[in-house]
C-alpha cells in the first residue's frame, strides 16, 4: 500500500511542472549529418546511463550530408534499428527526402541537393559529385543509378521507409517541428520535414512537447513545448541529445 501511495505521489509531483515523465527513458538525438564519430560517441554516452537498457532512442533525421561519413552513419543506424526496432527509431529528415527525390528524378530541381551537402554523401559512397551548376541530364541519370547501386536495395528500402514522426504520450519527435494549429496526426509532410513558420511563435494547445532538429542552435533547450536539439554537429563538432525519464529532462552532449 505504501509503495502504491508513493508511486501515485511521485507521478503527481512529476506532472506538476507540465513536463512529461515517461516510465521508461527516452533519448532523442539531434541532426548527425554524416558524423559517424559523434554518433558512435553518443551511443557510448547513452550506454553509460544506468537505465540505457530500457531506453527508447530516437534520431531526428538528417542522418546524411555535409559530414564525411554519411554511408557509415546509415549503416550504423540501420543495423541498430533492425536489431532492436522497438527501442531504436530513426526518423526521416529533409536531407534524406532530397536524396530520395534525386534518385527518383535527377533534374534541375533535385540537383540542389548536391549544393547543400549531397556532394559529401556521394563521396562517402565512393562517387564523384558533378558540377551542380552545369547539370548534364545523361550524367545525372547515370549518377542516380550508380548511387542506387552503391546504397544497395536493402539500405535504400530502409531509408525510404523512415517515418516523419514518432510519438509516445505527450512527447513527440519530428525533424523540423510541426504546425501548432493542427493535430499531430494531420500534419503535412512539408511541416514535419521542412518546418512551419508558426512552430517557433505559437505554442501547441494539446500539451505535447516536440523534439526537433533542422534549425541549428548554439545550445539545446526546452521551452514552450519545444525541445531544440540540432547543435550543428558537422560544423561545431557537437552532437546533442535529450534524455527524458521519470526525473525530467537533461541534455547529453559529445564532442569531436
Amino acid at each position: 500500500m505504501l509503495r502504491s501511495l508513493l508511486s501515485r505521489l511521485s507521478k503527481s509531483d512529476a506532472a506538476a511542472d507540465g513536463f512529461p515523465r515517461p516510465e521508461a527513458p527516452i533519448c532523442l538525438i539531434g541532426d548527425i549529418h554524416g558524423r559517424a564519430d559523434l554518433l558512435g560517441a553518443m551511443f557510448e554516452r547513452i550506454g553509460a546511463e544506468p537505465e540505457s537498457g530500457r531506453a527508447r532512442v530516437v534520431t531526428l533525421g538528417d542522418m546524411i550530408d555535409r559530414g564525411p561519413d554519411s554511408a557509415h552513419v546509415l549503416a550504423m543506424l540501420q543495423a541498430a534499428q533492425m536489431s532492436n526496432p522497438a527501442r531504436m527509431i530513426c526518423l526521416m529528415g529533409n536531407h534524406e527526402r532530397m536524396l530520395l527525390n534525386f534518385l527518383i528524378s535527377p533534374d534541375r530541381n533535385t540537383v540542389r541537393w548536391l549544393k547543400v551537402g549531397g556532394d559529401a554523401t556521394l563521396r562517402s559512397f565512393g562517387l564523384t559529385p558533378p558540377d551542380p551548376d552545369r547539370p548534364d541530364p545523361e550524367a545525372l541519370d547515370a549518377l542516380r543509378m550508380d548511387l542506387a547501386h552503391a546504397i544497395g536495395p536493402d539500405l535504400l528500402a530502409w531509408l525510404d521507409a523512415r517515418p516523419a514522426m514518432w510519438r509516445e504520450g505527450q512527447i513527440a519527435a519530428t525533424h523540423a517541428g510541426a504546425d501548432p494549429y493542427h493535430p499531430l496526426e494531420r500534419q503535412s509532410p512539408d511541416a514535419l520535414l521542412w518546418g512551419h513558420p508558426r512552430f517557433v511563435s505559437a505554442p501547441r494547445r494539446d500539451g505535447v512537447w516536440i523534439a526537433y532538429g533542422h534549425w541549428v542552435v548554439e545550445q539545446p533547450f526546452a521551452e514552450s513545448g519545444r525541445i531544440a536539439l540540432d547543435t550543428g554537429a558537422c560544423e561545431t563538432g557537437v552532437l546533442s541529445a535529450a534524455w527524458i525519464d521519470r526525473k525530467g529532462l537533461r541534455f547529453l552532449q559529445v564532442q569531436g
